[in-house]
């Protein structure tokens, strides 16, 4: 039997991901400080699980680890670090803890690696596009609904120069950057996503972070909806089971796959604006939803696509899952879980 911790795990990505796991039978220790929305309600939810003999949960602070978490550390055959701050906005706000949180905490977590004395585990890290910063030199225009790139059909590669814009671009560009140096200097076996916008079940999203998850909960609950910008802004979006199905071929090719970075993101075939996502749910659930609209907020790229071909080519991995059919599954989730939502929004 395989021993995962997950780090963050009652969050929405984690959350999703210890419950594929159990549901594989392997045993899992959550590491997570309960401190985002919707963790107690996430971790409830797996306490409930058919297969919650075999999960752990280790109540902890990535910036202070515990011998608790060092001894699990010994005992793992991965670690899934998603535990981080995870809003710009947040990060301009407090850059100190940002930087503690993304960057420190990081670095924690790969020195617990580091020092095992027993295995010591593959180390998976949630990165992010914002390491790119604003690519003020790529040619952006603007259609009728969204903006594009003009040059860059695929998106944007590994290979693009990093240039971190805002406190939260550089926290997890470093520890991107630790990372990778960990599996070079130390020769542990890590991996890199640079991630666009995932979405879908148990996340409990907000303005700031989460966006795709915050515009259906709303429209589902009749709450306003600010738009920052136009409206026009372009994402690729990802739905949370293939991002699983990305974690678990670059764990079973782990020889290959060992100090690379992935871009990981719906690709071009799932690039979305913020407008189209408003038309889908006008659609589905409402055609009169609370809008309004305010200034763009520092860091936010006009258009960001990933372009996701050497995950195809080295991992195998595709999205299965297009946007529209993701956003139905995620409106149906939501509605299944009303009442609850309401209670927290």
């Amino acid at each position: 039997m395989k021993n995962v911790i997950i780090t963050g795990g009652a969050g929405f990505t984690g959350a999703n991901f210890t419950e594929h796991f159990l549901n594989r039978g392997y045993r899992v220790v959550v590491v997570d400080n309960l401190s985002r929305k919707g963790s107690q309600v996430n971790l409830d939810y797996l306490h409930s699980h058919a297969q919650a003999s075999n999960l752990a949960v280790i109540l902890d602070d990535i910036r202070k680890p515990s011998k608790a978490l060092a001894a699990a550390v010994e005992q793992a055959d991965a670690l899934f670090h998603f535990a981080g701050q995870v809003a710009v906005t947040t990060s301009v706000e407090d850059p100190r803890e940002d930087f503690e949180i993304n960057a420190l905490g990081t670095f924690n977590m790969l020195e617990l690696v580091r020092a095992s004395k027993g295995k010591k585990p593959c180390f998976f890290f949630s990165s992010t596009n914002k390491v790119f910063g604003g690519m003020e030199d790529i040619v952006i225009e603007e259609g009728e609904s969204r903006y594009f790139y003009r040059d860059l059909p695929q998106g944007i590669s590994e290979d693009r120069i990093l240039d971190f814009h805002s406190p939260y671009g550089c926290s997890k560009g470093a520890a991107d950057q630790y990372v990778r140096d960990y599996a070079r200097i130390y020769n542990l076996d890590t991996v890199v996503f640079r991630q666009s916008c995932i979405y879908g079940y148990r996340q409990f999203g907000v303005e700031d972070q989460g966006w795709v998850a915050w515009f259906v909960i709303a429209t589902v609950l009749n709450r306003p909806i600010t738009i920052y910008g136009d409206g026009k802004q372009v994402r690729d979006v990802l739905f949370i089971e293939d991002l699983i199905a990305a974690y678990n071929l670059a764990w079973d090719n782990i020889d290959k796959a060992s100090g690379n970075i992935f871009n990981i993101g719906g690709g071009p075939a799932n690039t979305i604006s913020l407008l189209d996502l408003i038309a889908l749910l006008k659609e589905e659930i409402s055609p009169s939803i609370p809008l309004s609209y305010a200034d763009w907020r520092p860091g936010d790229q006009p258009v960001y696509v990933s372009d996701i071909g050497k995950a195809e080519t080295e991992l195998g991995w595709r999205p299965q899952v297009s946007w529209e059919q993701g956003v139905r599954k995620l409106i149906g989730w939501v509605k299944e879980n009303r009442s609850m939502l309401e209670e927290l929004f």
